[in-house]
C-alpha cells in the first residue's frame, strides 16, 4: 500500500460527520418494517430480502448545502443490491445527485456510482471502485451543493466535482429544493457485472447501516404563497463553508489519484454510448 493511500486511510478514519438524529431529521417512507432506527435516533438500519427493500428520507427539503452521512455497506457476496444516499426533487423533470454503491461477491470491491440529473436529465455517470473495504467499518460519505458546483466526497477526500456549466447550455439543479434519500433495493438485472451477477437470496436478509446524519443547507417548506427557503442554513450561518466551498491544492492532488487509480467509468470517454459527440462540458473539465 502506497504512503498516499496510507494517509488516506488514515483521514478517512478520523474524519466524522457532526451527528444528528434520525429520530428528528428523517422518516422512514417504505420497507415495511425493514428500516429501524437504532440507538436512541443515533443511527438506522435499511433490510433487503426477497420480497422488498427500505428506504427514508429528510423530513426537509433543501436548496443548496452540505449533506453528509456515514454508511457501513451490505458486507460478503452483496451482488445485485444496491444501497444509496441522494438528493432528488419532486415533481416532472426532477433534478437528483446521486451516490449509489453496487454491490459485488465477496472478495470484489464496491462500485461507486454516481450521477447528476437536471431537468429530468442524466447521462452524466462517472464510476469508482474503492480504496478501503466499506462493509468493515463507517465511511462518511458527503455531497457539496452550492450554486457553483457539486463535490462528492468519501472521507472528506473528492471523488467528483460537476461544475455549473449552464452558460454553455448545461443543464444544472439550481431551482428546485431537494430532499434527501437513502435505500436498499434489489437492482441484479443491471447493478453487478451488468447484470451478469445475481442477488444470492440465501444469504438475505442484506443490511446496510447509516449514522451520524449531518444535513446542513436552506431549508425549504410549502406555504401558502409558493415554496418559502430560510437564507439562513440549518446550521444558523449566513455564510456557511458550503456556499463557497472550492478545491484546494491538496484537495486537487488527491481528485488527480482517485481519477488516476479508482475511476473505472467516465461518460466523457465513452465514445461508443455518445457516437453523437461528447457533452460539451467534458472539454472544460480537467477531472
Amino acid at each position: 500500500m502506497s504512503r498516499l493511500v496510507v494517509l488516506l486511510v488514515i483521514m478517512g478514519g478520523i474524519m466524522t460527520a457532526s451527528a444528528g438524529n434520525f429520530y428528528n431529521d428523517v422518516d422512514v417512507t417504505w420497507g415495511d418494517g425493514r428500516a429501524k432506527i437504532l440507538e436512541g435516533g443515533r443511527s438506522l438500519s435499511l433490510n433487503l430480502d426477497q420480497y422488498s427493500g427500505s428506504g427514508f428520507q429528510s423530513k426537509n427539503m433543501y436548496l443548496f448545502g452540505r449533506f453528509d452521512m456515514q454508511l457501513k455497506l451490505v458486507p460478503d457476496n452483496s451482488a445485485g443490491t444496491v444501497t444509496t444516499f441522494f438528493l432528488a426533487s419532486e415533481g416532472p423533470e426532477h433534478d437528483e445527485i446521486d451516490f449509489e454503491f453496487l454491490g459485488n461477491a465477496s472478495g470484489q470491491p464496491y462500485t461507486v456510482h454516481t450521477n447528476v440529473y437536471s431537468k429530468g436529465k442524466g447521462d452524466k455517470e462517472q464510476q469508482f471502485q474503492l480504496w478501503f473495504d466499506p462493509t468493515s467499518a463507517f465511511h462518511t460519505y458527503s455531497i457539496v451543493w452550492n450554486p457553483q458546483k457539486i463535490i462528492f466526497l468519501v472521507d472528506n477526500i473528492p471523488l467528483r466535482v460537476f461544475n455549473n456549466n449552464k452558460g454553455l447550455g448545461i443543464p444544472f439543479p439550481e431551482n428546485k429544493p431537494m430532499r434527501v434519500l437513502c435505500s436498499l433495493w434489489n437492482a441484479d438485472d443491471w447493478a453487478t457485472q451488468g447484470g451478469r451477477v445475481k442477488t444470492d437470496w440465501t444469504k438475505a436478509p442484506f443490511t446496510a447501516y447509516y449514522r451520524n446524519v449531518n444535513f446542513d443547507g436552506h431549508a425549504c417548506a410549502q406555504t401558502a404563497s409558493g415554496l418559502s427557503c430560510n437564507s439562513q442554513s440549518t446550521s444558523g450561518s449566513d455564510a456557511p463553508a458550503w456556499k463557497t466551498q472550492e478545491l484546494d491544492g491538496n484537495a486537487r492532488n488527491r481528485l488527480r489519484w482517485v481519477h488516476s487509480k479508482h475511476m473505472i467509468y467516465n461518460y466523457c470517454a465513452d465514445n461508443n454510448r455518445f457516437p453523437q459527440g461528447i457533452s460539451i462540458e467534458c472539454s472544460k473539465t480537467k477531472f
